[in-house]
């Protein structure tokens, strides 16, 4: 008891298993523990005084994004905001012999008596073991969403896929069925994780056994309901999903919708339809009752299905982006004259969220006639 009452702060975090840095307000690196050293190799001597920006760890996130600006710094946005992180981030830290480190980062603000911020906290550990076995599941998962559609037609499928984490919640996958008719399934699992994405691949395994029966949406997505019901009831878990068929004979889309985002249908001429068909999630009532929605198509239309991450995106004033809001930056970008460019939409819902991440995971489809 005597010996543990000259115990110093800095033997205390010293003997923690996670590596810290603080930093002041123009983060500047004023301290660097022992585990910092052993889980990157920087040096006390290479770090303390320099910016946490410098060529030193030089963070970016799973998507290789850069952190180390202003904008998107974890450590930064903790000081402006006064708010720590309530869960760890993953981050990639360069160590000191170049290679990339995985991280799961936590920051806060330091605050005086008074309440001022004064600088800030990292807390970081190890995550290699954890990102590898994630890695590896990411590699089976996206197995799993196929595109299975012959070249030289007269429509074109893209797909753009940003998972929240290493692994994600949503699932999809286009099948060319026979007769000018393409089947296609987008579903968005509650949550996001491991437990979200084992859901994903129970989807898939229901769109190889039953995904001839989308030739009738209803039917479809009806089964598929029944068969989740029995797995996700228990639990509380659901997904909602558009399931569709495009039928080029009859130049016609027709959907059901188990509680997905309204599907848009933009025109040439920049004009658009949002087709909303209503439905119960799948996997909440094995009962539950679907409806059809169909729509012309014509040459120079597009279709867009996107999953809640595209639309449910809240600025700093709680205003939420919705379809319209998605729209304007498509249309900023000068869609539909132009592609759709993923990454560039991306940073757009970044800057409207004002956060260094999206808040869930985005899948978007597009079906260019």
């Amino acid at each position: 008891m005597e010996s543990m009452k000259n115990i110093t702060v800095e033997a205390l975090i010293d003997s923690l298993y996670d590596g810290i840095y603080v930093c002041d307000t123009e983060r500047r690196i004023i301290y660097w523990s022992k585990r910092a050293v052993s889980i990157t190799g920087w040096r006390e001597e290479d770090v303390i005084g320099k910016h946490c920006f410098d060529d030193i760890l030089c963070h970016i996130d799973k998507d290789g994004h850069k952190l180390c600006g202003s904008e998107f710094c974890p450590l930064h946005r903790a000081m402006v905001t006064g708010m720590l992180s309530k869960v760890g981030q993953l981050v990639y830290a360069q160590g000191a012999n170049g290679k990339r480190i995985p991280l799961e980062v936590v920051v806060a603000p330091i605050l005086d008596d008074s309440g001022k911020v004064i600088g800030g906290v990292e807390t970081f550990r190890d995550a290699s073991a954890t990102v590898h076995d994630m890695e590896r599941a990411k590699e089976i998962q996206q197995m799993a969403m196929k595109e299975d559609v012959p070249k030289g037609i007269s429509l074109t499928f893209t797909t753009h896929y940003i998972p929240h984490g290493i692994i994600g919640g949503d699932y999809y996958s286009i099948k060319d069925i026979g007769n000018g008719q393409y089947g296609l399934v987008l579903a968005d699992v509650t949550g996001h994780g491991v437990a979200a994405a084992l859901y994903t691949m129970h989807l898939s395994s229901l769109w190889n056994r039953y995904h001839m029966l989308i030739k009738n949406p209803v039917e479809f997505v009806s089964r598929v309901n029944k068969d989740l019901a029995a797995v996700m009831k228990a639990e509380g878990s659901f997904a909602t999903a558009l399931c569709g068929l495009v039928d080029m004979n009859k130049h016609v889309f027709r959907f059901a919708s188990a509680g997905g985002p309204e599907v848009v249908l933009m025109h040439a001429d920049g004009s658009y339809e949002c087709l909303k068909s209503e439905g119960f999630p799948l996997g909440l009532m094995a009962d539950a009752d679907y409806e059809e929605l169909s729509a012309e198509i014509h040459q120079g239309d597009c279709l867009l299905l996107f999953s809640d991450g595209a639309v449910e995106v809240k600025n700093a004033e709680g205003i939420l982006l919705g379809t319209e809001g998605l729209i304007r930056i498509l249309k900023k970008q000068g869609y539909p004259q132009k592609p759709l460019q993923k990454e560039a939409l991306e940073e757009e819902l970044l800057k409207y969220s004002n956060s260094i991440r999206l808040d869930d995971d985005l899948t978007i489809i597009e079906i260019r006639f």
